[in-house]
């Protein structure tokens, strides 16, 4: 049994109206926080999570259907998943970041150094040139495979060659004796 105000709402998300996430944040702001809330500790991230969980509501709001589920438990659950993913999304992100203390960057030494890498550039320019881009674009310019295959209009599959290729050619100039049985 729905009340007047979710009919009100559910017919405004239907027809598009942005008034349903007025009434909505009005009627449920204070209630998906506290859901948000209990996944998430950090304020900032709670009030992240709030605002997509309005958005996808909005997206979706043509598709609730009063026959699944009561307005509030449908969006309970899009609040309570919008929070999961944001835990898992910032755990991602954190366990990517670099630590800087625990980092060696900064501790290196001229000794610790390959020499032979530091010339690297003037070597990729003895090889073709079709291999010197792929290699720069991955190795210099910090590019994924995929993100060179869309940058420079070159199939994801001729990258990967490319560079398997370039990087036996390279390995000829630094290690001959391996490469010459």
């Amino acid at each position: 049994m729905s009340t007047p105000i979710e009919e009100e709402i559910v017919g405004l998300l239907r027809e598009g109206n942005k008034r349903a996430i007025s009434l909505l944040y009005e009627y449920y702001g204070d209630a998906l926080f506290g859901v948000i809330s209990k996944v998430l500790t950090d304020p900032d991230l709670a009030q992240d999570a709030l605002q997509e969980t309005f958005i996808k509501v909005w997206k979706k709001g043509k598709s609730y259907d009063s026959k699944k589920a009561k307005l509030f438990t449908w969006l309970y659950r899009i609040a309570y998943n919008t929070a999961i993913d944001k835990v898992r999304s910032h755990n991602n992100k954190a366990s990517k970041e670099i630590q800087i203390d625990a980092s060696n960057v900064y501790t290196l030494t001229s000794d610790s150094l390959n020499q032979d890498a530091l010339d690297i550039q003037k070597h990729l320019s003895s090889i073709e040139e079709k291999y010197q881009i792929v290699i720069n674009a991955l190795f210099f310019e910090g590019m994924t495979q995929q993100e060179a295959s869309d940058e420079l209009d070159i199939p994801l599959g001729t990258i990967k060659s490319r560079l398997k290729i370039g990087l036996r050619e390279l390995k000829k100039i630094y290690d001959p004796e391996t490469t010459q049985s």
